[in-house]
């Protein structure tokens, strides 16, 4: 039962939320796979702080903190598609109501047809996709494609839970219309391993071919 952000957020570190109990002795472990994105993208903001003057500015901080809560909340939610290989997690479930509620009768075919007979393989995929969703937000790694796929992702959703009574569809418009800009505007490059890469590929681009052969072997 959720109190407050504040608290939710304090119970999440202790792995202490519905979800994270659902999964048992294996939530220790994913609670330290978030607090190791987490040290990484501290780690990676911190270097290109240093190491870039142009990253020191408010709009590149704010985007690196809008780009990890989003990420984060990409983990959080896949915690309740687990376990994985079976129809026994809140991914079937809600794959079902999109049969019921899809705005077009294509898409509930698709899903009926499609999704659901092979749900025990394209389960644990949706899983993995939104894993990599949040490792790559968090850590600012490819983010343009991230960003590009997060659309097409969420408008599935838009289009499969459009009639659901308990959800909002604008929900889904806001989410896209994010991911997207993340995409559009390179987040990662904001205090992201996505700055990182690109300032050194700068770099190596600069020097002469003798020079990268010898930075190639050391």
């Amino acid at each position: 039962m959720r109190t407050n952000p504040f608290d939710d957020t304090w119970q999440f570190f202790l792995a202490n939320q519905p979800d994270q109990l659902a999964r048992g002795e294996a939530r220790w472990l994913l609670l330290g796979l978030f607090l190791a994105l987490l040290a990484g993208s501290l780690v990676i903001a911190v270097i290109n702080w240093r190491d870039d003057p142009d990253q020191r500015t408010l709009p590149h901080l704010v985007t690196w903190l809008a780009r990890v809560l989003v990420g984060s909340m990409w983990f959080q939610g896949s915690l309740w598609k687990l376990p994985l290989f079976t129809t026994d997690n809140g991914l079937f479930y809600w794959t079902q109501q999109m049969v019921q509620h899809s705005a077009f009768d294509w898409h509930r075919d698709l899903v009926a047809h499609a999704v659901i007979p092979a749900f025990l393989v394209i389960g644990p995929l949706v899983y993995l996709t939104e894993l990599a969703f949040a490792a790559s937000l968090i850590l600012g790694f490819a983010v343009r494609l991230t960003g590009l796929i997060g659309v097409a992702f969420v408008i599935n959703l838009w289009i499969g839970l459009y009639r659901h009574p308990g959800e909002w569809p604008w929900n889904y418009v806001f989410l896209a219309l994010l991911m997207g800009a993340f995409s559009l505007h390179a987040a990662g490059r904001s205090l992201g391993l996505d700055a990182l890469l690109r300032r050194r590929m700068l770099q190596w681009t600069r020097r002469t071919p003798w020079e990268q052969v010898l930075a190639g072997v050391s």
